[in-house]
């Protein structure tokens, strides 16, 4: 079930699922030019800390520029309501992945879900699938990003 349902999610999502390499983190949008980097959580089913998160993304990048700054934003846990196909911010998050935020979903967090579902849940598509969350902030941080959770 959870294979099927694994290739599915590949299907409709980015994902780095097979090519996270801890050491050599990549992102899904080009930012040759970027030199400000933030990594931002969320991992609370909250949406009054996810629109404060957004706010807090698209504040830096008004601040440094777009072609200036990386920001992805993390969602694990119960946070991860945040990047489900119904969120209630899903219209703001493609605008913001269009200006350069990237949005990475926990694949931890998603199995475990699934569990529950009888599926893995479906992403809003801008979506990054990522193989754990924690891992990624881990990785972030340990690539100079630095790291704030609303």
């Amino acid at each position: 079930m959870a294979m099927g349902g694994m290739a599915l999610a590949q299907a409709a999502n980015p994902s780095m699922l097979r090519d996270f390499r801890f050491d050599h983190p990549t992102f899904v949008h080009k930012l040759p030019f970027a030199q400000y980097n933030l990594v931002l959580q969320i991992s609370e089913a909250n949406p009054a800390l996810w629109s404060l998160t957004l706010n807090n993304a698209q504040n830096v990048l008004d601040y440094f520029g777009h072609d200036k700054a990386r920001v992805v934003i993390v969602a694990y846990g119960p946070g991860l309501k945040v990047l489900l196909k119904n969120s209630p911010l899903a219209a703001r998050i493609a605008s913001e992945d269009a200006e350069g935020i990237e949005f990475d979903a926990c694949h931890v967090t998603m199995e475990a879900m699934a569990k529950t579902l009888g599926h893995l849940p479906e992403l809003v598509p801008q979506a990054v699938v990522v193989p754990g969350g924690v891992v990624r902030i881990m990785q972030l941080e340990k690539d100079g990003f630095a790291y704030l959770k609303p």
